[in-house]
């Protein structure tokens, strides 16, 4: 007997013990009627729309060369393309669970991993963000020579190597099992993804450590920021606008939280629905209040308060309407 084969009956031997019950999570077949495919008319109008605010701003963002040198602005922009992608993801692999579309495993590993990533970079990027301001608040001598755009950018690339570090491991412990597995055809979710109960585990051991760490460097941002505000005697509206940014940011966390417990919310749902076309219409519910709204929402409003940011956005929102194009001051 091969190496290889004697590891794949013992994958189909531990399956069969510790196999994962997901039927929270099961595609439920729909009759493609007027109700499903209005859900998902709107669903596509709703990311769309947003998606094309995202681009704007971005685009508002990348018209001016003092964006592109200034740290929190590059790390503004990484938030409006990571949610930008995983908005258009959630949607996309939502409407296909919704028509009953079926994936090799290798298609849809790609589409999770990208949408597990960009889901997990969004309060990586929160934490980075308030330190950022913490340094510029706290060590305004030496803001300049911590925050450069090209540590910008390295820590951009250590948040990606977090955020992909556990699927990774989950994608070559399926190669190493049994390679074939991934020419198989099935309804793609992250849970097809996992073998055995371990990884599920392992996944939301992760995520409780990311929330903790995140949740523990704003509030420690927050604290520092406030304390140098009131001992300062100089320049305490900076302070100010830094506090104010560092709170919407913990809400901002908050709002990452609710799409977390989407998984959790889903399986409450499951076991109080009493039939499978209620807990649709639910799952549909909570599916757009907890991961698209918070998506939705979070660039827009950090986009809003910007002095900068916010003239610029409505300059180019409105096709280049206005007969001044607004000044960048960038504090």
């Amino acid at each position: 007997m091969s190496k290889m084969h004697f590891l794949y009956r013992l994958y189909r031997l531990f399956k069969c013990i510790f196999d994962v019950p997901f039927i929270y999570q099961q595609i439920f077949k729909v009759e493609l009627d007027a109700g499903p495919s209005t859900k998902i008319s709107v669903l596509m109008l709703i990311s769309l729309f947003f998606f094309f605010v995202n681009c704007v701003m971005f685009f508002a963002l990348r018209s001016k060369r003092v964006f592109q040198e200034t740290p929190r602005y590059i790390l503004f922009g990484h938030m409006l393309m990571n949610d930008s992608v995983l908005l258009l993801l959630t949607t996309v692999m939502y409407t296909m669970g919704t028509y009953y579309l079926q994936v090799t495993r290798a298609i849809c590993t790609l589409l999770v991993v990208i949408s597990y990533c960009t889901f997990r970079n969004a309060p990586l990027t929160l934490a980075l963000m308030s330190l950022e301001r913490y340094v510029a608040i706290c060590f305004p001598l030496r803001h300049c020579n911590i925050a450069t755009p090209k540590r910008t950018g390295i820590a951009i690339g250590i948040i990606w190597f977090l955020s992909s570090i556990n699927i990774i491991t989950d994608i070559i412990f399926v190669l190493i099992i049994n390679p074939s597995l991934f020419v198989e055809v099935l309804f793609c979710t992250q849970e097809k993804l996992f073998l055995f109960k371990w990884q599920l585990d392992k996944t939301q051991g992760f995520d409780v450590l990311y929330f903790v760490s995140v949740a523990v460097i704003i509030v420690f941002t927050y604290i520092s920021i406030m304390i140098t505000a009131r001992s300062v005697s100089s320049d305490k509206d900076s302070a100010k606008k830094a506090l104010k940014t560092v709170l919407l940011h913990l809400i901002q966390l908050g709002l990452c939280l609710t799409s977390f417990l989407y998984a959790t919310i889903n399986k409450a749902l499951y076991t109080v629905s009493d039939s499978s076309s209620l807990f649709i219409n639910l799952r549909y519910l909570n599916f757009l209040i907890l991961l698209m709204l918070p998506r939705c929402l979070s660039p827009l409003i950090y986009g809003m308060r910007d002095e900068a940011v916010w003239p610029l956005f409505k300059y180019y929102f409105c096709y280049r309407s206005g007969k001044i194009r607004p000044s960048v001051n960038v504090h």
